[in-house]
C-alpha cells in the first residue's frame, strides 16, 4: 500500500469530495471495502482495465495530521495482458493511475516520486551505506 500526500495547503476531502464516485469513474464499480490501519478503503474487485486485477483506494486518516491517499494497484503480468491482445490497455492503465493520482493529490508523477524519495531518505531505519 502506498500513501500519497496532498500539495501543501490542500486536503484530500477538498480535492476529491466524493471518493467513491471518483474511484468508480477511473477504475470501475466498487465491490466492497477493506480495512487498512483502521480506515475503510474501497475495493474495485473487477476493474474496467484488464491490466488491473484489483484496486484498493481511500483516505488514510491520522487524527491530527492531514489525511493521505492510500492506494494499492494489483496488476496482472504484462506478458499475459499482451498475449490476450490488450497491449493498448497497459498505456491506458498508466494514464488512469497518473490522472487519478494527480486529481487526488494535486501532484504530478515527478513530484510524487521526489516526495517518496525524500520520505525514504528521512526514514531513520533507511541505511544508505548498507
Amino acid at each position: 500500500m502506498k500513501e500519497y500526500k496532498m500539495r501543501r495547503g490542500e486536503y484530500l476531502e477538498e480535492r476529491v469530495p466524493d471518493m467513491e464516485a471518483t474511484v468508480e469513474d477511473y477504475f470501475g464499480e466498487i465491490t466492497g471495502t477493506e480495512d487498512y490501519e483502521g480506515n475503510d478503503l474501497y475495493v474495485v474487485g473487477d476493474p474496467d482495465n484488464p491490466v488491473f486485477d484489483r484496486i484498493i483506494v481511500g483516505a488514510a486518516e491520522y487524527g491530527s495530521k492531514k489525511d493521505k491517499l492510500a492506494v494499492h494497484f494489483e496488476e496482472r503480468d504484462a506478458e499475459d495482458v499482451i498475449a490476450e491482445g490488450n497491449a493498448d490497455a497497459a498505456a491506458d492503465a498508466v494514464d488512469a493511475k497518473n490522472d487519478f493520482l494527480l486529481e487526488a493529490t494535486g501532484r504530478d508523477a515527478k513530484s510524487r516520486r521526489e516526495s517518496m524519495k525524500r520520505a525514504v531518505e528521512d526514514d531513520p531505519d533507511h541505511d544508505v551505506d548498507a
